[in-house]
């Protein structure tokens, strides 16, 4: 075994790129783009501070919840999560931002690079209103590269397959496993308790 250290060396592991995939990224979304994020309720959204350190962050509504001003231009609405916002000071330090679109059923997915600002513009706010709430804030990116990236890894990972999903008792609550990390006195908030709790505060 021997660490990797060049491109080069790197290179000569594996087989040569195919030329579609070479060529395949696009420097706005097109027809199938737009489309698939018309479908898609769920996205993972990468960023990284001024130093480097990355973070990747659930973002998830129904189908269609991501806003497209035009090929260029993506609008996300940030719903309420547990506010450490490590998402929106990423970008704040560093716009540049990558997302993969997720649309249940599918094995392919969609890849998006661009850079990022966050808005609490109320036109913007507005159009994400949910039950009369809006979001405190959107993430505008524009768009420097999209491309759909193959089936492989779902493939592999059988992700939708009925078969491959877990019965949720097999890992304690959220609330417990927080409380055996952390260490502290407090108390372990039930699966169930939790889950009725964010019923209320999805919006």
């Amino acid at each position: 075994m021997a660490k990797i250290e060049t491109v080069e060396a790197l290179r000569a592991l594996y087989k040569p790129v195919h030329e579609r995939a070479r060529q395949k990224e696009i420097p706005a979304l097109d027809k199938h783009c737009r489309r698939f994020i018309e479908l898609s309720p769920f996205l993972l959204l990468a960023t990284h501070n001024a130093e480097g350190v990355v973070d990747i962050s659930p973002r998830g509504d129904g189908p269609g919840f991501v806003s497209m001003l035009d090929d260029k231009t993506l609008l996300i609405p940030d719903r309420p999560g547990n506010n450490r916002l490590d998402s929106l000071r990423n970008i704040l330090e560093n716009p540049t931002v990558s997302a993969i679109f997720l649309v249940p059923g599918m094995d392919e997915t969609l890849r998006i690079r661009g850079r990022a600002e966050v808005r609490d513009d109320d036109d913007l706010r507005a159009g994400f209103e949910v039950r009369g709430r809006l979001p405190a804030t959107v993430i505008r990116i524009a768009i420097d590269t999209a491309f759909l990236h193959c089936a492989k890894a779902l493939m592999r990972s059988r992700l939708w397959h009925p078969s491959a999903q877990i019965e949720r008792s097999e890992l304690p609550s959220l609330g417990q496993m927080i409380k055996d990390q952390v260490g502290i006195d407090m108390s372990a908030e039930s699966q169930e308790q939790m889950v009725a709790r964010y019923k209320e505060t999805l919006y």
